[in-house]
């Protein structure tokens, strides 16, 4: 028994040499593992560095593995047939990133993600992901949960665009997502809210003025 706690003890010493407290907080908020769960929970994270505008995975690739951003910033877009890009998501710090469809049917994607920023990510691939769930059978809850607020948050993404103004979209992004709006470029936002970037620009300075005259904004 002393044994198996001292070098479970190393294991978990040897593992946190990754950067692996923000994934474990972000768990954490769902369910708890015991202390070999979060051995072998990290046993199993791939940790990678990618630059700004390097591809994680490419229209025409298999999606082999669900990423969780630890640092930096990612997107997910797809381009249609007459060349522009259409932004579904974007990842920071906390947020987990991919391709469910090819991920889990290891079909080819129709997507693209790549990096905005120079990014630090750790990766699960889809065989350790299974293992995963066979094993410590509450990460699979885990997993539903997280799916399940993705599926919200594309429901809601449906309803404003076919019921909201762009600039109620607008609104609704800074609300939400108020560090994005200065961090992430205004070409990329106008991309995610399905405008053009010249557009975006004389909205947005709309949406600003108005902002700054109103004591406060009605919730979307």
């Amino acid at each position: 028994m002393y044994c198996n706690h001292f070098y479970s003890h190393l294991n978990l010493l040897y593992f946190r040499q990754m950067n692996t407290s923000l994934i474990l907080k972000t768990i954490s908020k769902y369910i708890t593992f015991t202390e070999n769960e979060t051995v072998l929970f990290l046993s199993i994270l791939r940790e990678k560095k990618i630059r700004r505008k390097q591809f994680l995975y490419q229209e025409g690739d298999i999606c082999k593995y669900t990423t969780f951003v630890n640092k930096g910033c990612l997107r997910t877009y797809a381009i249609d047939n007459n060349g522009p890009e259409h932004v579904f998501q974007f990842a920071t710090e906390g947020w987990w990133i991919g391709d469910i469809e090819s991920l889990k049917n290891q079909t080819l994607t129709m997507m693209n993600t790549d990096a905005l920023e120079d990014s630090e990510i750790l990766l699960i691939s889809k065989t350790d992901m299974d293992q995963l769930y066979e094993k410590i059978p509450k990460y699979e809850h885990f997993s539903r949960m997280i799916l399940e607020n993705a599926y919200i948050a594309h429901q809601q993404r449906i309803l404003h665009n076919v019921c909201f103004s762009a600039a109620e979209r607008y609104q609704y992004f800074i609300e939400k997502y108020p560090d994005w709006n200065a961090r992430i470029p205004q070409n990329q936002i106008a991309s995610y809210l399905g405008i053009t970037p010249e557009f975006f620009s004389k909205m947005k300075s709309q949406v600003m003025k108005e902002n700054a005259t109103l004591p406060s904004k009605r919730g979307l």
